[in-house]
């Protein structure tokens, strides 16, 4: 058993070096900066897009209100710097027409597409054998766009109704929306898991991977936060910008934890498919 033990221990800092080393060879950090860009570059105007279609249903208030519990688990300390420009731009929305509502479309866009280019680096070994069509990968992230969209209206009408009826927990609701936006944290990480990559993927890998991935954000936002209220001079430093730093910075952390966990999946399947060729190589 102690033996055994030891052997385990063994494979597991070995996989974990091989996971750590080809991050580095693909140039996780340089992929992960790039997505955290698109992400910004996207964030205000896919928020705004799913807005200003659901304000034709629901109350842009209450909206913004669920939209900022949610925020809090992305842009940790930043949610009502946000809120405040989608709020704004809310109360313009009447003036951008045909014209802005395709710039909308178009910027929303960016980050999907970073995330897929960077998958497609880190999953190589199923871009050579399968390329994805380039109409699937351009409906992608509106689809994405639609289910976030759909899942805020949803939360909105339910938290509505609650309202609307006295049915208000306090302490509970809060602890009820909390537990939403992590499930809904680990549905999306499966999901981006699932879709992104070129081919199949087992629905359990990508479950422990959008997991896995939730907890570790979960405990780097608790960092982040503690960090940019106690330790950081970042609003000595960058001043006005200090906002878009933040954000940036927590969107870059967000990234490599999301792209860890796909080189812990590619990493696997590449052990995986050396192990099948290796038996039937003795099968032959």
């Amino acid at each position: 058993w102690h033996h055994a033990t030891i052997g385990c221990m063994h494979n597991l800092i070995q996989f974990i070096q091989k996971v750590f080393k080809g991050f580095r060879a693909n140039q996780g950090f340089l992929l992960s900066g790039a997505i955290a860009y698109y992400t910004l570059l996207s964030i205000i105007p896919m928020i705004a897009l799913i807005l200003v279609v659901l304000s034709q249903f629901q109350e842009p208030q209450q909206l913004l209100a669920v939209l900022r519990e949610y925020l809090v688990l992305v842009t940790p300390g930043q949610a009502d710097a946000v809120i405040s420009q989608v709020d704004v731009f809310l109360q313009k929305s009447k003036l951008i027409g045909i014209i802005g509502f395709v710039l909308l479309l178009f910027f929303s866009s960016f980050a999907f597409t970073a995330l897929e280019n960077a998958m497609c680096v880190i999953f190589f070994h199923r871009v050579s054998i399968k390329r994805r069509h380039f109409l699937v990968s351009a409906i992608i992230p509106y689809i994405y766009i639609l289910l976030l969209a759909i899942g805020l209206l949803l939360v909105s009408v339910v938290s509505g109704y609650l309202r609307s009826h006295g049915l208000s927990l306090g302490m509970m609701d809060t602890i009820l929306i909390y537990l939403l936006g992590f499930s809904g944290e680990v549905v999306l990480l499966t999901s981006l898991y699932l879709v992104m990559p070129v081919g199949r993927l087992s629905l359990t890998h990508a479950l422990i991977g959008g997991v896995t991935a939730a907890i570790l954000w979960e405990a780097t936002r608790h960092v982040l936060v503690w960090y940019f209220s106690t330790l950081s001079l970042v609003n000595v430093i960058y001043g006005a910008f200090s906002t878009a730093i933040v954000i940036l910075i927590s969107l870059e952390a967000a990234a490599i934890i999301l792209l860890l966990g796909a080189q812990v999946i590619a990493e696997y399947e590449r052990i995986g498919s050396r192990q099948k060729n290796i038996h039937g190589l003795q099968t032959e």
